[in-house]
């Protein structure tokens, strides 16, 4: 008898990790429904392209709706019934949710409820949702663990992911709907988000304009490979829905201080950067290190992919794609 093939729903999918996750489930056999409202937060040109590059697979399809209008999202869900949601659609980014915090409750806090009550009224036996390391906040503690205490953000984005966990206890607590929540930490790679560091790095850098530096680089990250990332995530769909509620870490292999990040950029770029050293950003840490001990023991998780390997990727696709992607618009801030 020949083996029924998987079918997922992801939200965000023409977003940077709901693209990498989606083409590694192609890849794998699945059919994949990408759910997307196409944002112009940064540049949506970018997303396109990752569609398109996902679009090659007979067996992903496409919907261009808002996940904060609920009977849209029910109506795709009704309509495709998925063995698995993965709720990865979200408003990104520290900076923009000082000027427009609006965006963030109806993407994040709004969209992710019509998720859950999708899944409840559905019935639906889990959802993978994303959460973010910003959850962590002010807490002291290095590296952070997921029994720390998390209730201290310092922006409207960390906020609203906090918001999520706490609904989606809520929501497996009442209606036995299996959450797992995943806190990715300072993830990279190629098809990245222009808003994010390597990118403005690279980009910067080769173009030999100079890279702000916040906190005059006294900074440090769990930089997370996007591979690593998909890898806890696929790990994670292996294994049946056992009704619980689990949040874990997903953060990368090493925890780099942000100067020598820009080192080994320079070091592949060939260049030296300018440095435009500026004080703390409002809303953002000093220090998010993954304690990944918990996602190692529950799901075998391990990163992989070097800091050294995973910059010269992005280096080589960047400039392999530069002309297209130096004419892209500067992310909203």
């Amino acid at each position: 008898m020949k083996k029924k093939m998987q079918k997922a729903v992801i939200t965000g999918a023409a977003g940077f990790i709901g693209f990498h996750l989606a083409q590694e489930l192609l890849k794998r056999g699945w059919n994949v429904i990408g759910v997307d409202i196409l944002t112009d937060y940064y540049d949506p040109r970018i997303k396109q392209k990752r569609l398109a590059l996902l679009k090659k697979y007979p067996t992903f399809r496409f919907y261009k709706i808002n996940i904060a209008k609920y009977a849209a999202l029910e109506k795709v869900l009704k309509t495709e019934k998925p063995d698995e949601i993965i709720h990865l659609a979200a408003q990104a980014g520290v900076r923009y949710s000082l000027s427009n915090p609006w965006a963030y409750i109806e993407s994040n806090m709004l969209g992710t409820l019509n998720v859950f009550e999708a899944a409840k009224r559905l019935k639906f036996p889990r959802v993978v949702y994303a959460s973010s390391s910003s959850v962590y906040g002010l807490n002291k503690k290095s590296p952070m663990s997921e029994g720390d205490r998390a209730d201290t953000q310092i922006s409207v984005y960390a906020a609203t992911k906090k918001a999520n966990e706490a609904l989606a206890h809520s929501y497996n607590h009442l209606y036995s709907t299996e959450m797992i929540g995943l806190r990715f930490f300072t993830v990279y790679g190629v098809w990245g988000r222009p808003d994010l560091a390597l990118f403005k790095f690279v980009k910067n850098i080769l173009a030999g304009k100079s890279i702000d530096v916040y906190n005059h680089g006294k900074m440090k990250r769990s930089f997370t490979h996007v591979s690593d990332i998909v890898a806890g995530v696929v790990a994670l769909l292996e294994q049946k829905p056992q009704g619980r509620n689990e949040i874990y870490n997903l953060g990368g292999a090493e925890a780099m201080p942000l100067l020598d990040f820009i080192k080994l950029i320079e070091r592949e770029v060939g260049k030296k950067a300018k440095q435009h050293l500026m004080p703390m950003q409002a809303g953002d840490v000093r220090e998010t290190v993954a304690d990944w001990s918990k996602a190692h023991r529950d799901l075998g998780f391990v990163p992989k992919v070097s800091m050294h390997q995973g910059i010269v990727e992005f280096v080589q696709w960047f400039r392999a794609n530069e002309k297209f992607l130096c004419t892209l618009q500067e992310p909203k801030q």
